[in-house]
């Protein structure tokens, strides 16, 4: 082997090596927020996972889940190193993609005056100095160290998402079209072209961002064939042969052959009459023949294109064959079986991701657009006995054409959105039409400036914070005077700009020296970033910060990065005349841009000894009783259960129901299964009262017959079953439709029957009735909605009804009033609470729960790294502190309730998590109970806090007025407090904050 690729083979690998020790250093060691509990959990028992699922994920998690050996407590970890090793891989084929990129720059520099040379094979390593090895190879080493820490890339490198192996897809592809280059004249080099298709296959069982890659290998593959003839015409013809590949893959490959399988599927079925599975069995064998077919055909013709197009295709079809494993799982009918997908009608579904909508992208209606009509579209079948029967069609809106617009990019009609849409462009007050100028500026202002540029300097500049929205840095943003929230955020990275500027000297200079690798590179940049934020179409308001979605483009301009070394080791050139020391220095001066990163990255990505994500989740599962039914709301309400019920096997006696997929028929239908440890759920409606298209939306229509006293609850739901005349009206597109006929319900309690169920407690008991009765507070039911009334109606109060206190208050069912908090979760009860709207408070059992069966692991640990969402759930658990405490001093119980509050603010210190404004509220209380020093101490803490806050951002970010109205909130909770308990001194200081500061 010649010697500069012995090198460059240890040197990736020893990059490879310091990558992964980084990683496996700062993983997470259990399931981590958002779509990742979910995603362990599936991959440690092959379940379905939401659309459109990640199968050759699973496959490799449950692979590494093995090596847990037994103890389920580890097996995140190991789902977790899938990541950590994908990023690790990522970061050792961008090495090579760098260096082989840089070879070209110093081996075949454009010459003024002289024709650009491309072909890779033309010289050789062997013509290389040591200064110019040195030079390539510490390209590769500050481009690649650059990438491993990288804010987004390091980010997913330590969790169980599917970004992580994702990145190595797109970093693999890139590099096998290079090598490709390298050799395009030898015989048997389309073998890279079929490694290359066969990689894109496997990565659509991951996700879809590899592709996007397509017009970057289309043009490398156009430059090394025609790299004498390049013509304007030749690009533009690449560019639309590139575009027409992507379009086959994603709209002919991945959705089409399915729904043409499903074609044939329902035409044999329906109209032929042979068993299930015949049309499928049909197509499959016809489509594998006319592949087998073309290809020998290509051999007798030597039609060479066509043979490697056909081949491609077929490898494409291997990879992809991974989502096979979705349907033969889902036909087992896990407990996570996300849209059900067991027959190939479902399985499209599933794939094209119906159950999200869909968004306008070139052309279609803006928020203003007043929907005008619905007619049926598409019919939707379904598996019947015998055959695939019609149950619906979809629905087509069909909106008021005068406000259509090319790019809308202004599309939501929700409040939130439309208000958001306002203050990012100044739309109007009065609703008016936005112009094609107001779209743009949107896409300009909020889509690419917010939610690309600045994740994108986040990578390259610098971070101001992890608070939502935070901005990014420039070099003379110090931290002299800012307030503690952001001095001391360990998330607040400065990076004094200096890998943007060593990346934009390298694309100079690319540009410069190989100006077609540079558009190659740009092309990937390009397609990885901008292309995707106009394929997206976000919304105004996003529950998260988005980063990962780019994390493509900011790989490809860490090659860039390297480069710059090389630009670096050019310029040197002019004062150096030594080839080596010219080398050394160059790479001495820019190594300085990945230590930077790592060094100021390092405490904010560090993830290790954290839990809490995994113990807020069994908190709120010991929040309820034996074989309760919990309704839960967003991912991190949800997945993190999902996640211990499991793998870990905790509390699996409860029934975790999500209330957003409980709008879907297969959901409920799953939840009338046994799980576990847990019986079915008490649904009496039957699948065709619940499939999709029927009792979707049971609009409120007032019928005078109904009693004053309000509408029977069970009667209600039996006349929903019958699809009783009497509460049945015509929709719009001409159906027959439930309503909801009162919004005044009523519901007979077996009093004696509850009595003898032990649950009620003794005050509980003695005003326990024989009915209870409720207004719901909303116009119409949505089908989760009457879902929760059957159960309530069914249940007979046998089984425990428990709401997530994370839930928003329509999901309530406005029966707060009838509800008890037992710890994270309401429980619901037959009695009406004694002058509490929120929920009355069992403090027996919420002190127990909390102080005795709730986890806290390394939660005063001030050295764990806590973001914004683990902030966001100590904030509920102070809540439900101080609830415990303030009900255990009404009841006289100072001891108690003294323990509760001490217990909270030693396990929750402010050193972990700084004071929210829960705690304002503690400090009356503590005075009451004694501890005045203490309470004085934090208040004077927290006043201090928030005046320099305020005084920050009121002068230098206006703009934030979320952080100024919470700091305002808790100099008013803290002034009003101190008031109640004769501090009118102390509390006249605060006042005055807030008279100060009211007006911004």
């Amino acid at each position: 082997m010649r010697e500069f690729q012995k090198l460059n083979n240890l040197t990736g690998w020893a990059v490879f090596a310091v990558a992964t020790l980084v990683y496996l250093l700062t993983i997470e060691p259990t399931a981590s927020f958002w779509d990742c509990g979910e995603f362990i959990a599936c991959s440690y028992k092959l379940q379905v996972p939401h659309p459109p699922g990640a199968p050759f994920f699973l496959l490799v998690g449950r692979l590494f889940s093995l090596f847990a050996f037994g103890d389920v407590t580890k097996v995140a970890f190991w789902v977790n190193v899938v990541s950590a090793l994908s990023s690790s891989f990522t970061i050792l084929f961008l090495f090579w993609t760098i260096t082989l990129l840089a070879r070209k720059v110093v081996l075949m520099p454009q010459v003024s005056g002289t024709p650009l040379k491309t072909n890779p094979a033309a010289v050789s390593d062997e013509n290389m100095t040591t200064g110019q090895k040195i030079a390539v190879l510490g390209s590769g080493v500050v481009g690649a160290l650059a990438c491993t820490f990288s804010d987004s890339f390091w980010f997913s490198a330590v969790e169980a998402e599917v970004y992580a192996m994702s990145s190595l897809f797109t970093a693999m592809v890139f590099w096998a079209i290079l090598k490709w280059e390298n050799v395009a004249d030898h015989p048997d080099s389309d073998r890279w072209l079929i490694l290359i298709a066969y990689l894109m296959g496997l990565s659509i069982g991951v996700h879809l961002l590899n592709l996007v890659t397509i017009p970057a290998l289309a043009f490398v593959y156009y430059f090394r064939k025609y790299h004498g003839q390049v013509t304007t015409g030749g690009v533009i013809v690449t560019l639309g042969i590139s575009a027409l590949i992507l379009g086959i893959i994603l709209v002919g490959v991945i959705p089409g052959l399915p729904s043409v399988a499903g074609s044939f599927e329902i035409f044999f079925v329906n109209s032929i009459g042979l068993p299930f599975g015949s049309g499928i069995i049909f197509f499959v064998l016809l489509f594998i023949g006319a592949l087998v077919y073309g290809i020998f055909y290509s051999i007798q013709k030597k039609k060479h294109l066509l043979n490697t197009a056909l081949l491609s295709l077929v490898f494409i079809l291997i990879g992809y064959a991974s989502y096979g494993i979705i349907v033969v799982r889902s036909n087992y009918n896990p407990p996570i079986d996300e849209n059900d997908p067991e027959n190939i009608i479902s399985f499209v579904s599933y794939l094209k991701r119906e159950q999200y909508g869909d968004r306008p992208l070139l052309y279609g209606p803006q928020f203003t657009a007043k929907l005008e009509d619905q007619v049926a579209g598409a019919p939707l079948y379904r598996k019947a006995e015998n055959e695939y029967v019609i149950y619906d069609y979809k629905t087509e809106n069909k909106f008021d054409k005068s406000h259509y617009s090319l790019l809308p990019r202004i599309y939501s009609n929700r409040p939130d959105h439309v208000e958001a849409y306002k203050q990012w462009v100044n739309l109007p007050p009065n609703d008016g039409r936005p112009s094609f100028g107001s779209n743009l500026a949107f896409l300009f202002k909020y889509q690419i400036g917010f939610m690309y540029w600045r994740y994108f300097m986040w990578n390259f500049a610098g971070r101001e914070s992890d608070i939502q929205n935070a901005g990014w840095l420039l070099p003379w943003d110090s931290a002299k005077n800012l307030p503690d929230v952001l001095k001391h955020n360990k998330a607040r990275n400065q990076f004094y700009l200096l890998p943007l500027l060593l990346g934009v000297l390298g694309l100079v200079f690319q540009i410069n020296r190989r100006g077609r690798d540079a558009f190659i590179v740009g092309l990937l940049f390009f397609f990885t970033g901008i292309a995707i934020v106009l394929y997206l179409n976000q919304p105004p308001v996003e529950p998260r910060e988005r980063d990962y979605t780019f994390a493509g483009s900011f790989y490809a301009f860490c090659i860039w990065i390297g480069l710059g070394v090389l630009a670096v080791w050019d310029y040197l050139g002019k004062v150096l005349k030594g080839d080596v020391p010219r080398a050394a220095a160059a790479l001495a001066i820019c190594a300085v841009v990945p230590l930077l990163m790592g060094f100021v990255g390092w405490d904010d990505h560090d993830r290790s000894n954290r839990y809490h994500s995994v113990d807020s989740a069994k908190n709120l599962l010991n929040s309820c009783a034996p074989n309760a039914i919990l309704f839960t709301g967003g991912d991190n309400d949800t997945f993190p259960l999902w996640y211990v019920q499991e793998v870990e096997g905790f509390r699996t006696d409860v029934r975790v129901c999500n209330l957003s997929l409980l709008n879907t028929d297969w959901y409920i239908k799953q939840m009338k299964m046994q799980a576990y440890d847990s019986d079915p759920l008490p649904i009496s409606l039957d699948f065709d009262e619940f499939i999709q298209g029927k009792n979707d939306y049971l609009p409120f229509v007032e019928n005078p017959r109904v009693p004053q006293s309000g509408l029977n609850l069970q009667q209600y739901i039996k006349l929903v079953k019958e699809d009783n005349p009497a509460i049945m009206v015509r929709s719009t597109r001409g159906e027959q439709i439930s309503t909801l006929p009162s919004k005044r319900f009523t519901l007979p309690i077996d009093v004696e029957k509850v009595k003898s169920l032990g649950f009620l407690n003794a005050s509980e008991t003695n005003r326990l009735e024989d009915r209870m009765s409720w207004t719901f507070d909303r116009g119409a039911l949505e089908k989760k909605d009457l879902i929760i009334l059957d159960m309530i109606a069914t249940s007979n109060w046998e089984r425990p009804i428990y709401f997530s206190s994370t839930l928003s208050p329509s999901n309530y069912l406005n029966l707060r009033e009838f509800m008890r908090v037992e710890g994270l979760a309401y429980r619901l009860t037959p009695v009406r609470t004694q002058g509490a709207s929120d929920g009355e408070v069992d403090t027996d059992l919420m002190y127990t729960n909390m102080m005795e069966n709730f986890f806290y692991r390394e939660l005063a640990d001030s050295s764990v790294y806590y973001d914004e969402n683990y902030q966001r759930f100590i904030l509920n658990l102070r809540g439900s502190f101080f609830r415990l405490a303030s009900q255990l001093f009404a009841e006289n119980k100072k001891d108690k309730a003294k323990e509760a509050i001490n217990f909270c603010l030693n396990t929750m210190p402010d050193s972990s998590f700084p004071y929210d404004f829960y705690i304002p509220q503690f400090i009356p209380l503590m005075i009451q109970l004694g501890e005045e020093e203490r309470a004085m101490q934090i208040a004077e803490q927290i006043g201090n806090r928030a005046q320099k806050e305020l005084a920050y951002y009121t002068q230098y970010k206006p703009n934030m007025d979320r952080e100024i109205r919470y700091q305002l909130y808790m100099l008013s909770q803290l002034a009003r407090g101190l008031q109640s308990q004769g501090k009118a001194e102390e509390a006249q200081k605060y006042n005055q904050l807030l008279q100060q500061y009211g007006r911004f």
